[in-house]
C-alpha cells in the first residue's frame, strides 16, 4: 500500500456547481480517477513522468533552479538561529539544497536530515551539519553516520508533484504523512520542487497532509483557501 486511503464520496453540487468548469470549482474533472486502484495507476505513471522529465533537464539548468529555489526558502524561513531545520539528500535530479543547509547551519539553525529506520514506519530526523560524517541509508541515500534524532521547526520536503492546494506527491512509501502525523508538534513544511511538476490535483486522499507552502524556481506557492482537498 502506497501513502494514500480509501477515497471519499463527494456529496450532490449546488445548484448551477455542475455547469462550473471541475478544477474552478474544486471538484475532480470527470474523466479523472474516481477509486483507489485508479488513483494508485494514475499516481504511479505520473509520478514515473515526472521524474523522468526532471531527469531530462540539463544538470546546468537544475543548478540555477536550485539555487533560485534555495533563495527564496531562505526568505520563507526568515531569522533561522536556534531553529532546527531538516534539509535532505537530493535524489534522482530533486533540487539541490545542500548549500542552503550550510548557509542556515552558519546562521546558527541546527540541521537535521531524515532517516528511514524501517519500512511502514515514520522518519526520524538524526541531527547533522555539512562535513559531518555521513553513511548509506535507504536506496544508498546518504544519512548522518551519528544518531542524534532531534524535532524539527521546519522540515523541507522534496515533491516529486505537487497541485495548488499544496499536496505532494511522494515517492510512494507515505513517510513524510506518516512522520507528520506522528510528531509531537507539527513543523513547519516547506515543499520543493520545480515548476514543472505541478498537477492540477493529486486526488488527495484522507491522510494526506498538505504542505504549508510549495517553493518552486519560479516562485512561491501558497494553498488556496476556498477547497483544500479534492475528492475523488
Amino acid at each position: 500500500m502506497d501513502d494514500d486511503d480509501k477515497p471519499a464520496s463527494l456529496a450532490s453540487p449546488a445548484c448551477f456547481l455542475h455547469e462550473v468548469d471541475p478544477a474552478y470549482a474544486g471538484l475532480p474533472d470527470p474523466d479523472a480517477p474516481r477509486d483507489w486502484p485508479q488513483v494508485n495507476r494514475w499516481r504511479k505513471a505520473e509520478r514515473d513522468r515526472l521524474i523522468a522529465a526532471r531527469l531530462a533537464v540539463p544538470a546546468e539548468t537544475r543548478a540555477a533552479f536550485g539555487a533560485s529555489i534555495a533563495e527564496q526558502v531562505l526568505a520563507e524561513i526568515g531569522a533561522a538561529a536556534g531553529l532546527v531545520v531538516s534539509g535532505y539528500w537530493p535524489f534522482r535530479g530533486e533540487p539541490d539544497l545542500r548549500p542552503l543547509l550550510q548557509n542556515l547551519a552558519g546562521s546558527g539553525a541546527r540541521t537535521a536530515l531524515p532517516v528511514v529506520i524501517a519500512k511502514g514506519q515514520p522518519l526520524e530526523f538524526h541531527a547533522w551539519r555539512p562535513g559531518d560524517p555521513l553513511e548509506r541509508g535507504v536506496w544508498n541515500i546518504p544519512i548522518p553516520a551519528a544518531h542524534a534524532p532531534v524535532i524539527p521547526d521546519i522540515v523541507l520536503a522534496p515533491v516529486v508533484g505537487y497541485d495548488p492546494a499544496c499536496y505532494r506527491l511522494g515517492y510512494g512509501g507515505g513517510f513524510f504523512d506518516r512522520t507528520l502525523a506522528a510528531l509531537p508538534r507539527r513543523p513547519r513544511v516547506i515543499g520543493v520542487g520545480y515548476s514543472g511538476a505541478r498537477c492540477a490535483t493529486i486526488h488527495p486522499q484522507p491522510h494526506d497532509i498538505a504542505m504549508d507552502v510549495i517553493v518552486t524556481e519560479n516562485g512561491v506557492v501558497r494553498p488556496y483557501a476556498s477547497t483544500t482537498r479534492v475528492l475523488t
